[in-house]
């Protein structure tokens, strides 16, 4: 096992003394030193960078500490997913693709550690250089890199994907190319990109975007779906594959970051296998039957009550629960405001009153789980719910204070019911909240004036069981203030083809966030995305303080101003009452079969895609 490095803000916790503070506590004091560092980069090649102050890990660092160097190698995992597919670029709109073909084949200039809010290291790229005001970024690419058909990674193929993506991809790679003024070759193994905007994260934003070989999609259509993998240059390839069943990735023998420190003790499997159900159960019971490695339960109760199978009680099964150091993210019911019946925030106020969280979450969770207060709780970066706003995160609120909703500057929390059925004192307030909108109960139908009923759809997948649960508790309370709610579900496919086109009332919604939001915020909640298919803002958000918030993020240089701007983005996405929250969850619950293994030390990110199956290995 690896012992854990003292570096960075965890090696100077350690150093202290402090490691018997509570987690809660070990966050504000992390949240307290982070804040404190001040930005370092220097203007020359530098093997690693920080948003905010410096790597934790020194330039001649071994392995990263969360990975075991010592893991043997082989093996195989076999994963369980809802779902299907029918493409294999993941790149762009059309087509449903899996993610893993992203993270299992295709690589980055640089890696990002899961122990640090936002770090990177290089892989692809030996070396990073930019200014102090992170004007420009040039990266100078390994000897070595490769991509699996042998072939080098070229400065050409950089700026080729960049391009690529940022006009043919989806829309998250959009705006990072439009911020970019100038892409150059500027030596054998060099490509620099000159910035139009002032933006500290596109650095670090340009180190994680996926390199593909520039050759490979010439005379072809890239913004095509196609089962062609992509060629990448990441540790596995694709293959094999039936659509919609299952996908099967291979180690690459001659995979060319074997060696990296960045590596070393990851990517220990050799194969990875990705098998396709229709619905949760059915997955569960080939988990179970023996069918699959691992299983990630997400209710509490069912974790309690469920993993008592043979196989648990035998030992052949072992169960773990992860924490992780991350922000709640914000999951629940979202209303598309695009619809007219949405756009009064009354309305939607009046819609979450109605939604009795206590009750659903007893009857779903066993009423374990907390309450999601607001979209960067659970860390330094949230506003307190209830509280109001102070100091700097008023100062930047106040100029919006004319169009912001009820709460943002005074305080606001999700409204708390007293667990019984008939949730009286907020079915009163909701009735209310309604009628003030221009909606009253005519006939036992709540109508407008125009005698135009209040209807709408939830719009959910198949197989998710829970959430259909929940939403037909909410469907039920909803008939008592006359208002007509329908469930839709469907398949993978038709779901997100309705959501890139924003073709639904409501539905179920997550967004998970980190410790350094930046650029990904504007393209959750930006008002492109009310009209702009395919981006990330489901609700259709248009804010100008939720924007002018994410540019004060995104060009501050004191942390300290960067978390103000972020508890003030909290404040305008939870007073906007965009979406109906549910739970969150402070630790992952994983079960596992005999012979896999993790290491002892976990990253801060502990839950968060890669660490399982990245870091993981089988016994021989």
């Amino acid at each position: 096992m690896v012992e854990p490095r003292k570096t960075g803000l965890r090696g100077i916790v350690a150093a202290m003394g402090l490691n018997f503070f509570n987690h809660r506590q070990r966050i504000g004091l992390l949240a307290g030193l982070m804040l404190a560092a001040g930005p370092v980069m220097g203007d020359s090649p530098q093997p690693s960078i920080a948003m905010y102050g410096a790597p934790a890990l020194p330039a001649d660092f071994t392995a990263l500490p969360y990975a075991n160097p010592d893991a043997p190698k082989g093996g195989r995992i076999v994963l369980g997913e809802m779902g299907g597919f029918d493409s294999l670029n993941p790149f762009i709109l059309k087509g449903n693709a899996p993610s893993q073909v992203t993270a299992f084949t295709v690589e980055t200039l640089m890696g990002r550690s899961l122990d640090e809010p936002f770090t990177l290291y290089g892989v692809l790229a030996e070396s990073i250089q930019t200014d102090e005001a992170r004007s420009y970024a040039e990266f100078t690419l390994r000897e070595n890199a490769r991509f699996s058909d042998g072939s080098p990674v070229t400065p050409e193929d950089v700026i080729w994907s960049f391009e690529t993506l940022g006009t043919k991809g989806q829309p998250r790679y959009a705006g990072a190319w439009a911020k970019i003024a100038k892409a150059e070759v500027t030596g054998p193994r060099s490509v620099r990109f000159t910035f139009n905007t002032v933006d500290r994260e596109l650095p670090l934003i340009l180190g994680l975007r996926p390199i593909l070989k520039k050759a490979q999609w010439e005379g072809k259509a890239f913004d095509e779906s196609s089962l062609e993998p992509p060629i990448g240059s990441g540790p596995y390839v694709v293959a094999d594959i039936e659509p919609g069943r299952f996908i099967s990735f291979r180690k690459n023998p001659d995979w060319w970051g074997k060696d990296l420190p960045f590596y070393k003790g990851m990517h220990n499997l050799e194969e990875i296998r990705i098998e396709y159900y229709g619905v949760d159960t059915a997955l569960f019971e080939a988990f179970k039957g023996g069918a699959l490695s691992t299983y990630r339960e997400t209710n509490p109760a069912k974790w309690a009550a469920n993993f008592d199978f043979p196989a648990v009680q035998s030992g052949e099964v072992l169960k773990a629960e992860i924490p992780h150091s991350r922000p709640s993210g914000i999951e629940g019911f979202a209303f598309n405001t695009r619809n007219p019946l949405f756009a009064d925030w009354r309305v939607r106020e009046a819609l979450t009153l109605a939604f009795n969280f206590e009750l659903v979450n007893q009857t779903l969770t066993g009423g374990v789980q907390p309450r999601i207060t607001s979209y960067f709780g659970n860390s330094f970066l949230g506003a307190a719910p209830g509280t109001p706003a102070e100091g700097r995160v008023k100062d930047l609120l106040t100029p919006f204070a004319a169009d912001l909703l009820p709460g943002a500057l005074d305080g606001y929390q999700p409204p708390v019911a007293d667990g019984s059925e008939a949730n009286r004192k907020n079915m009163r307030a909701a009735a209310k909240l309604l009628e003030e909108a221009g909606w009253s109960v005519q006939d036992g139908t709540l109508k407008n004036a125009e005698g135009k009923p209040f209807a709408f759809e939830i719009l959910l997948t198949n197989g998710q069981d829970e959430m259909i649960s929940a939403a037909n508790i909410y469907i039920e309370a909803l008939k008592r203030l006359g208002i007509e709610a329908r469930l839709t579900t469907v398949d993978n496919a038709q779901y997100k083809e309705r959501t890139t086109d924003y073709k639904f009332d409501m539905t179920h919604y997550i967004r998970s966030l980190t410790l350094s939001p930046g650029n990904e915020q504007m393209l959750y909640w930006g008002a492109k995305g009310v009209t702009e298919p395919g981006t990330r803002n489901w609700p259709g958000i248009n804010s100008p303080a939720a924007e002018a918030m994410i540019q004060t993020m995104l060009s501050a240089k004191d942390p300290q101003e960067f978390a103000d701007a972020t508890q003030a983005l909290d404040r305008v996405l939870t007073t906007g009452r965009y979406v109906i929250p549910v739970w969150y969850s402070k630790v992952a619950r994983i079960a596992y079969r005999k012979g896999l293994h993790y290491p002892d030390r976990l990253p801060a990110y502990g839950d968060w895609p890669g660490w399982q199956p990245d870091v993981w290995w089988m016994e021989k």
